[in-house]
């Protein structure tokens, strides 16, 4: 290779194998000719991929032959620099570092000779002890999922919608018990139909993926099937979702056998279109001209036993939504109004139904801590001094928290819990105060509600941990909202205000006396 001729106008990409055989010769950078990892012999964070790659080049190795090196886990890259003759000038030897600061190592210009007395295989076995050495550190420091977070932003939206969307997705990706390692955005005049981001941000998180020893990236929106197989070709790691993440945090938290049902379908409903495989078209047996198949693939059947399941569960869930419209039914011949607290994940909701009713459901801080509706009676006459309203006790019900944009996956799948916000005579619309960005959370939930299939009954706005807030910041917020009743939860602060706003919408509306039967009978 000491003269190349300058007919040649594209570049050479070579790759070597440990024992010295060429097995791939191709025009082209390193990045253009890359082979996907999942092609790669072999794949690792702690070891190389077994090949060498030798190209030409005009100048010396560009930041996208370094990326491609790093992406393909390659055992080294030599560039050769070319003269105006076609001659080689000058000789660049890169390879990997397991610093993450530093990901490559690229030499001063050499000779040839020197490249030609260079021990490639002692050299990638001592690199190799190296990443193993750091693999196995990072194996024992943290068994979770190291997680980069990724989103793109249109330009046409607010500049300060990203970094709430990101801090929230941080949240989500803790909440499931993954480790957050870094966090990118770009904004784009439009998405990318194919993988959302640009070309040259996907190479910057597969490098970063690399060097900070990640095995998850996470995007801030639902991803199609192909997006997600095209990234994940890319780079080289599991690519998932917000909405995975949300299911995966619902999978974690279901406790009873109506909650389990519900994920499981909602889980089923997410998966069924990214079955991927190696199907043919038209593959089924058919008995006519044109329809003959080798029969049903693999893919096929996974698809018709995931269908078969799904529907088996949606009667379920129908079954479900029976059994709960009876009890509801119960406790409309009983007279008792019902009302509901609604209101964005994490807010409070829980806590609040165990401090006014001394219950003892499950509270945390944490998202989406309840999944299944807790029902329990509330006696007004403890809070109120006036017994006049003529409401003395109501029923009153935690439902599973909404957030923003919320799958239409679970919106199906939890649609006999949501009926516990459908049906209830009025409703509790609880905001935690103290998060940054509330009013953004309110929002949210009042385009859940409006856009439930069934009219939900009048709203109490109650804002929670007031606590948390100077006295400037609740001088402003009555001024704002002066309608809203403001309390905390955990320090029992509010309550009789809540309790006589209570009692007030619900005898001013006079809903739950003049509501039909289920059944039809008044």
């Amino acid at each position: 290779m000491a003269s190349i001729s300058t007919e040649i106008a594209q570049p050479i990409c070579c790759l070597i194998n440990r024992r010295g055989q060429v097995i791939r010769v191709a025009l082209g950078t390193p990045h253009q000719t890359k082979i996907p990892p999942s092609e790669l012999p072999r794949y690792g964070a702690e070891r190389l991929c077994g090949l060498r790659c030798v190209h030409t080049c005009w100048l010396s190795p560009s930041p996208s032959d370094l990326t491609a090196m790093v992406m393909q886990r390659l055992d080294s890259l030599i560039s050769l620099s070319l003269n105006a003759q076609g001659g080689v000038e000058q000789v660049y030897l890169a390879h990997l570092l397991p610093d993450q600061a530093q990901p490559w190592f690229l030499s001063a210009p050499l000779s040839l000779e020197a490249i030609a007395k260079q021990d490639f295989n002692d050299l990638v076995l001592g690199l190799e002890e190296e990443f193993r050495r750091a693999y196995r550190s990072l194996a024992v420091d943290d068994q979770s999922d190291r997680v980069i977070l990724v989103a793109a932003i249109l330009k046409q939206l607010a500049a300060d919608v990203m970094p709430s969307s990101l801090a929230e997705l941080a949240q989500l990706v803790e909440s499931a018990g993954g480790k957050v390692l870094e966090t990118i955005w770009q904004k784009r005049d439009r998405l990318h139909p194919q993988t959302v981001l640009g070309e040259g941000k996907i190479q910057e998180i597969a490098v970063l993926a690399q060097t900070q020893g990640a095995n998850l990236v996470v995007f801030d929106r639902e991803l199609s099937p192909a997006q997600t197989r095209n990234l994940e070709k890319l780079l080289g790691v599991r690519v998932s979702d917000r909405t995975e993440v949300i299911l995966d945090i619902f999978a974690q938290r279901a406790q009873s056998a109506a909650g389990k049902l519900q994920v499981e379908l909602a889980q089923l409903e997410y998966r069924l279109p990214r079955l991927v495989g190696r199907g043919q078209a038209l593959s089924r047996l058919g008995g006519g001209i044109g329809t003959r198949g080798p029969g049903e693939t693999k893919l096929e059947s996974d698809r018709r036993v995931i269908q078969t399941r799904i529907n088996h569960l949606q009667q379920q869930v129908n079954q479900l939504q029976a059994q709960r419209s009876r009890m509801r039914q119960q406790r409309l011949d009983q007279q008792i109004p019902t009302v509901a607290i609604v209101g964005y994940t994490n807010a409070g909701k829980s806590t609040l139904l165990n401090a006014l009713t001394k219950s003892q459901a499950y509270a945390a801080d944490q998202l989406f801590a309840t999944l299944d509706p807790t029902t329990r009676r509330l006696n007004l006459q403890e809070y109120l001094a006036r017994p006049d309203l003529g409401i003395s006790t109501i029923l009153l019900t935690d439902t599973v928290g909404f957030i923003h944009e919320l799958p239409p996956s679970l919106m199906d799948a939890f649609r006999a819990t949501l009926e516990e916000v459908t049906e209830s005579d009025a409703l509790i619309h609880l905001v935690d105060v103290s998060h940054p960005d509330w009013t953004t959370q309110v929002t949210a939930v009042e385009k859940i509600l409006a856009d439930l299939p069934t009219p939900v009954g009048e709203s109490c706005l109650v804002f929670n941990k007031v606590d948390c807030l100077t006295q400037a910041e609740l001088h402003d917020l009555q001024g704002c909202y002066p309608g809203a009743i403001l309390i905390s939860a955990a320090q029992r602060q509010g309550f009789v205000q809540l309790c006589y706003g209570l009692a007030h919408l619900l005898k001013d509306t006079q809903a739950w006396r003049a509501r039909p039967h289920l059944d039809g009978e008044s």
